[in-house]
């Protein structure tokens, strides 16, 4: 994920104490007419909304006397025809197939936190035998996948994807139902089609004694699009400006809806199609949620102790802004961002303890006025993060009017810090 000013230096506190003055009138249902109503929050996007490209989707959530939940769905300009580029959302799947895998294979002194090292197969691919921001100073799954939920870490992220190999984390996918999605890149470094198909050899170790082996693989699929997706004007490639078209169809994809169900799947996993669960453990899920909710600096990883740089907002896009120095105690976002390209997307289940509000919302945006990718020049501070925060406020503002008929239990996710 890359790193870039963030709009708001406000506390949650002070943004949900300003967001109290917003004059609601009832909801009629329509998302379109709740942005359209507050003008002075989404009036940027909503007179330009073909440019923007919005996609959102918001569930209410309802207990009956048991706790258990029923789902409502609302949305706006939902598309997933029209694609945009899911940058490190795709990290939450990954990590989560990763947890699965290392259930499957079901081995004697293999869990996530036995020491990973990665080895090489090609001269294009690097090694990782040692993690400073681990306990151990070792890599692992567990470590990575902290590091990808805390504070978008692209490096860990590639570790999993090469752990779980490109073939076997599409096709889980797919049988899982979450078919507008396609994972078949790393992030960050660049790599061809082909290089790509390949994924490093891996060994777990316990001490000087081999717990698991894995070879070098090599995916035999094609996970390209089936048909060019051209956006934009023009792309720099390596320092020089090509005044074309930039087909994304070489890059990853994953729906709005897929990643909304994802996180659906993980909060509440007896709650969805048997086929959209993840073969994970109560102890994994636990695992998954401190981290999801987590704050860096509450990691107990040096490396991201300083809260000017890792504020308990940094990758909370939705009601946070990305930036928001502190959130209220009662207020947890189970969350996975991702922005690149000028695309920013983010997919949270919120909670409030103290209130009894729970809400599922997911949104992407597009803001790239230039139309031009790779020049680094996209309008995240100035429309997307307050767009992002603004909506997250929003339908907290609606989630504290709503009336339920039985007040939620949500025990189950509180927790102590990652």
């Amino acid at each position: 994920m890359q790193h870039f000013l963030r709009v708001s230096v406000l506390s949650l506190s002070s943004l949900i104490s300003l967001a109290g003055c917003q004059q609601n009138s009832d909801w009629d249902g329509s998302l379109e007419d709740l942005l359209l109503s507050q003008p002075d929050r989404f009036s940027t996007v909503m007179q330009d909304v073909e440019k923007y490209r919005p996609q959102i989707i918001y569930t209410q959530i309802d207990r009956d006397e048991n706790n258990k939940p029923t789902f409502t769905s609302y949305s706006y300009r939902l598309d997933s025809d029209q694609y945009f580029y899911p940058a490190s959302t795709v990290k939450l799947p990954t990590a989560v197939l990763a947890l699965e895998k290392l259930n499957r294979l079901d081995i004697a002194g293999l869990t996530r936190d036995t020491t990973m090292l990665t080895g090489v197969a090609t001269d294009t691919q690097t090694p990782a035998t040692e993690d400073p921001t681990s306990p151990t100073g070792l890599p692992s799954i567990a470590n990575y996948i902290r590091k990808v939920l805390l504070v978008s870490d692209n490096d860990a992220f590639n570790r999993l994807y090469e752990f779980v190999g490109q073939k076997e984390l599409n096709e889980s996918l797919q049988h899982k139902g979450y078919e507008r999605s396609r994972i078949f890149h790393r992030l960050e470094v660049s790599r061809d089609f082909e290089s790509n198909r390949m994924t490093n050899p891996v060994v777990f170790v316990d001490g000087d004694s081999v717990v698991f082996e894995q070879g070098a693989q090599i995916s035999t699929a094609n996970y390209e699009a089936d048909a060019p997706i051209l956006l934009g004007r023009a792309e720099m490639v390596d320092g020089i400006l090509l005044e074309r078209p930039k087909d994304f169809a070489f890059n990853n994809e994953f729906a709005l809806q897929d990643l909304h169900d994802v996180v659906q799947a993980l909060i509440f996993p007896d709650d969805v199609a048997r086929q959209r669960r993840f073969n994970l453990s109560d102890d994994d899920y636990q695992f998954l949620y401190r981290n999801m909710s987590g704050y860096p600096g509450d990691s107990g990883i040096d490396a991201y102790s300083d809260a000017a740089r890792y504020p308990q907002g940094y990758v909370k896009f939705l009601m946070a802004g990305g930036s928001a120095p502190t959130i209220p105690a009662n207020i947890r976002i189970f969350n996975k961002p991702g922005d690149a390209y000028g695309f920013m997307t983010d997919c949270a289940y919120i909670v409030d303890y103290e209130n009894g509000v729970e809400f599922l919302l997911a949104a992407t945006l597009y803001t790239n006025d230039n139309e031009t990718f790779n020049d680094d020049n996209y309008e995240y501070d100035e429309v997307a993060l307050p767009f992002l925060r603004d909506l997250g406020l929003a339908i907290y503002e609606l989630e504290l009017k709503r009336e339920r008929q039985f007040s939620p239990d949500l025990s189950r996710l509180q927790h102590d810090n990652p």
